[in-house]
């Protein structure tokens, strides 16, 4: 009995993400993707990648490190994320990321103070507890006042909570729920779904087979698939105890594979002095 192997790159991982919708010769996909989560006044027609690590005005400051940074043709700026597992202050790192794209904008000079919109999107690998709708996975969050009108749509915040997304290939009508349905099942796929057979998805389907990568780039995704599943078992273990040592054993994993410091923070809630225990 012959047994089945991965045919495309998960694109969950560091590695695939990047791979699928961080490169050049890929960045149709990500405008694809983009343009149907963005509202029909910020649609895309051209991008341009951005250094994903900003500092701060200041040497002390500290800095942001994104999974994606780019900017459109007619100047909106996009943070693109994904996140593999509950982290503590998420909100506040969304936040706090989203306050170096807007300092970037500064101008030297006699300048009026006009931003271009900020938008992060955030893929989520996880569910929100305190959200109160169970089935609703899309959420946009933006500026509003007391009476519900937008204060300024300068700055938003796109999230998709990915396993509340549950319909089958048969159940899926538009392009959005065609490309959630590519996050949650393509590394499961042996073959592209008749219900996915238009030009982009072909092209992503071509980008993400495992047989076209270079030696170096197969040893780079083993290497992001096994901190990935590192992380969510270990996450889930930790869910359960409850106890110090479940996160340690998760910043003791991250540091193996080489994540910053300041990534490890954020995403077990250590302190630094926690971490230097390591």
């Amino acid at each position: 009995m012959s047994v089945l192997v991965d045919k495309y790159v998960y694109p969950l991982t560091d590695f695939g993400f990047k791979k699928l919708f961080g490169t050049e010769p890929n960045k149709e996909l990500l405008i694809d993707f983009l343009n149907q989560v963005l509202p029909a006044h910020h649609q895309i027609k051209e991008l341009r990648y951005s250094p994903n690590e900003h500092l701060g005005p200041q040497a002390l400051d500290r800095k942001a490190i994104f999974d994606l940074y780019c900017t459109a043709g007619s100047g909106e700026r996009f943070i693109v994320e994904i996140q593999k597992a509950k982290q503590n202050y998420f909100q506040d790192r969304c936040l706090y990321y989203a306050s170096f794209p807007i300092q970037a904008q500064a101008q030297q000079g006699n300048w009026n103070f006009k931003l271009y919109s900020v938008y992060t999107i955030g893929i989520l690998d996880f569910v929100f507890s305190d959200h109160k709708d169970e089935q609703a996975y899309y959420h946009l969050v933006e500026l509003k006042d007391q009476e519900c009108e937008v204060f300024s749509d300068k700055l938003k915040f796109i999230y998709i909570e990915l396993p509340k997304f549950t319909k089958t290939e048969a159940e899926l009508e538009t392009t959005f729920e065609k490309w959630l349905y590519v996050f949650r099942h393509l590394a499961e796929l042996q073959n592209r779904p008749p219900k996915l057979q238009e030009r982009i998805f072909q092209k992503l389907f071509q980008a993400a087979e495992i047989a076209k990568l270079s030696k170096n780039e197969r040893e780079a995704y083993e290497n992001s698939l096994k901190h990935y599943r590192d992380i969510n078992n270990i996450a889930d273990t930790s869910k359960e105890e409850g106890k110090l040592e479940g996160k340690m054993e998760v910043a003791r994993t991250m540091q193996e594979d080489g994540v910053p410091l300041e990534k490890i923070q954020q995403f077990t809630g250590l302190s630094m002095e926690e971490l230097e225990k390591l």
